[in-house]
């Protein structure tokens, strides 16, 4: 077949998809990266600098036929996708995986890796000598974050403040109780309902002894702090013609399909799929995504739909050994995976094992 996709983004779903698709047809990956980033990894880059080339791999192994350009996209429409630097590039099939950006380390603030490598030794440099660690966020990632630092320091004073009043909202109560209790033997402490009155003074990842005030007036002195909250989807670059609802996520079918064009799709962060934002669901859109391309450019009826998983599901590990997880069960009813388990498929190897795979490493 000749027929041509492009795929705007480089992250989970906007990989796997080039990925999958790369044997029959001409595939086209739009990313301003030099290469991906295994972001589920980095906050362990972070703690320990000598394993964080491991997140990052080359996209000129990803493909065996297709073409990597990159480049931001400025415009998308059903015909195509334009670039920043010039030019366009016609497609028969436009993929949107652009994702979403979130705070570093998290995530990293340049497409270079060689930058995104010095700014992880960097930050590590500085919380080496820090010994108080003020973590703003205590969902998912600030969580991680504190796990990875008592994993390898377990002398430091590591505090998460979150404005809301409860962790985890959402997942099951024993889950809950088992994590503080993780938190509680590492000696992590967990301040919730307790916004800043203001930010800390100092540049996140940056040294320095800062006292803070949160809004009921108490003090709280630390070394380093860092952010783990503040996500925002990357869909600004979309053009009017791209459906989206009032958040900006991209409204998509059963199938997929962006809402009334039959050769746009999207996957993982960007869409509006009423489900938790992780690369797992991204990897799972791209499957999706990849077997209605197939149908379609082979002239059959795409059928391929996307189930939403009807419950909250998670893997948190808290450094290599230990962590909380949630998956459903047949009957699509929650249960919490027991320590071995979230261990097994995150914790010891942070999923390294699947992106060599992918990447051809």
């Amino acid at each position: 077949m000749s027929k041509k996709v492009a795929i705007v983004g480089g992250g989970y779903g906007g990989a796997k998809a080039a990925k999958l698709l790369d044997e029959d047809l001409d595939v086209i990956l739009i990313d301003p990266k030099d290469a991906f980033v295994h972001s589920a990894a980095a906050l362990r880059a972070l703690v320990r600098p000598d394993w964080a080339d491991n997140i990052f791999f080359p996209y000129e192994t990803l493909l065996k036929n297709g073409t990597v350009v990159r480049d931001h996209a400025v415009g998308v429409d059903p015909r195509g996708v334009q670039l920043a630097r010039g030019g366009r590039v016609h497609a028969d099939y436009v993929v949107l995986a652009s994702g979403s950006s979130y705070a570093f380390p998290a995530k990293m603030h340049t497409d270079v890796a060689d930058d995104a490598l010095t700014a992880l030794r960097s930050a590590h440099r500085e919380l080496t000598g820090a010994n108080r660690v003020l973590i703003l966020g205590a969902g998912p990632v600030g969580l991680e974050l504190a796990g990875e630092i008592k994993a390898e320091w377990p002398d430091k004073q590591v505090t998460l403040v979150d404005p809301a009043g409860e962790l985890l909202p959402g997942f099951l109560p024993e889950l809950v109780a088992d994590l503080r209790r993780q938190l509680d033997e590492i000696g992590v402490e967990v301040r919730l309902g307790a916004g800043l009155a203001a930010a800390p003074p100092t540049a996140p990842g940056t040294a320095g002894e800062f006292t803070v005030t949160d809004k009921a007036g108490t003090e709280l002195t630390a070394d380093i702090w860092f952010r783990a909250h503040g996500s925002a989807i990357r869909t600004g670059f979309l053009d009017s013609v791209i459906p989206r609802n009032d958040l900006g996520q991209v409204r998509v079918t059963e199938r997929l399909n962006v809402e009334g064009y039959e050769t746009v799709y999207a996957l993982g962060d960007i869409t509006d799929v009423p489900e938790t934002k992780m690369a797992a669901m991204a990897l799972q859109h791209a499957e999706v995504v990849a077997a209605n391309i197939l149908a379609h450019a082979k002239g059959e009826e795409p059928t391929a739909a996307y189930q939403p998983i009807p419950v909250k599901v998670i893997l948190l590990p808290l450094g290599p050994a230990a962590g909380v997880g949630q998956f459903p069960n047949e009957q699509g009813t929650p249960f919490q995976v027991p320590v071995e388990t979230v261990i097994e498929m995150k914790g010891r190897d942070m999923m390294l094992g699947h992106f060599r795979e992918l990447f051809n490493v």
